[in-house]
């Protein structure tokens, strides 16, 4: 490769302010402890950086998928279809996610993968995932527990919605957001954007959009927080994990401790 297409390579691996490409993977989780060499590898296995409107589906049930999409900017989801074409979200994804990772060792999914908002993504090669599975074990127990942590949050939301009334539902997201919006600091003083639709967070929520609607006045009415044109703002986060049942130690904040296993 030429000098001018490596410099050309180096200049596309970078955000529009300047930070590595995954800078945020993990960040607030653990990302202090990866090595030089391991931010070297991750960032060596972006392929390409694509920007993705909204509303696109980016992976279907079922097809073979051969990178996984690290989200650098906007939101992102995955879902399920019933017979009749209603939608279910099973996740949402912020900046710093690694939306599809366990496609890498799966192949395929069992659901759709799509964007809610104009998006940016990373892609990395699975064959560059190979090589780290391969020479770089720390990095590899990174990834690891990068899917480790979907399942977790998974595990979440089957409670919030088999346990939880609408309200709590609607809290207990809300209250996840704010902590995973946090962690790669996209919260200030409370407020931050998420801009999806009623819609989209009924879905998630598991209910109707007016039901959702009046759940969002009767938590504007107690003083607990609003959501207005995409953007949210929590006015007392004690009282909403109250309601939520929200403990957020499933998000694992502070990430793994590899010294002590002998890494």
């Amino acid at each position: 490769m030429s000098v001018s297409a490596i410099d050309t390579r180096r200049q596309q691996r970078r955000t529009d302010d300047g930070r590595c490409l995954t800078e945020l993977f993990l960040k607030g989780r653990g990302r202090d402890t990866m090595t030089a060499d391991d931010v070297a590898m991750l960032e060596d296995s972006i392929e390409e950086v694509r920007a993705i409107p909204a509303r696109t589906i980016v992976i279907r049930r079922d097809e073979r998928v051969r990178y996984s999409s690290l989200l650098l900017e906007g939101v992102m989801c995955r879902y399920m279809d019933d017979r009749q074409g209603n939608r279910q979200i099973v996740a949402f994804h912020v900046p710093g996610d690694f939306v599809d990772l366990h496609g890498f060792a799966m192949r395929h999914l069992d659901h759709d993968v799509a964007t809610l908002t104009p998006v940016r993504v990373a892609l990395a090669g699975h064959d560059r995932l190979e090589r780290i599975v391969a020479d770089y074990p720390r990095l590899t127990r990174l990834l690891w527990f990068s899917t480790l942590l979907d399942a977790a949050m998974h595990r979440e939301w089957v409670f919030r919605l088999g346990r939880l009334e609408a309200d709590g539902r609607v809290a207990h997201l809300f209250c996840e957001l704010h902590a995973r919006l946090a962690m790669v600091d996209l919260v200030r003083d409370g407020v931050f954007r998420f801009p999806v639709t009623q819609i989209d967070l009924a879905e998630a929520a598991g209910i109707t959009p007016v039901h959702l609607n009046r759940v969002l006045r009767s938590l504007r009415e107690r003083g607990l927080m609003t959501f207005r044109s995409g953007e949210a703002h929590i006015l007392d986060l004690d009282m909403l994990a109250a309601l939520a049942d929200f403990d957020p130690g499933y998000l694992y904040g502070g990430g793994p401790t590899l010294e002590k296993q002998g890494a």
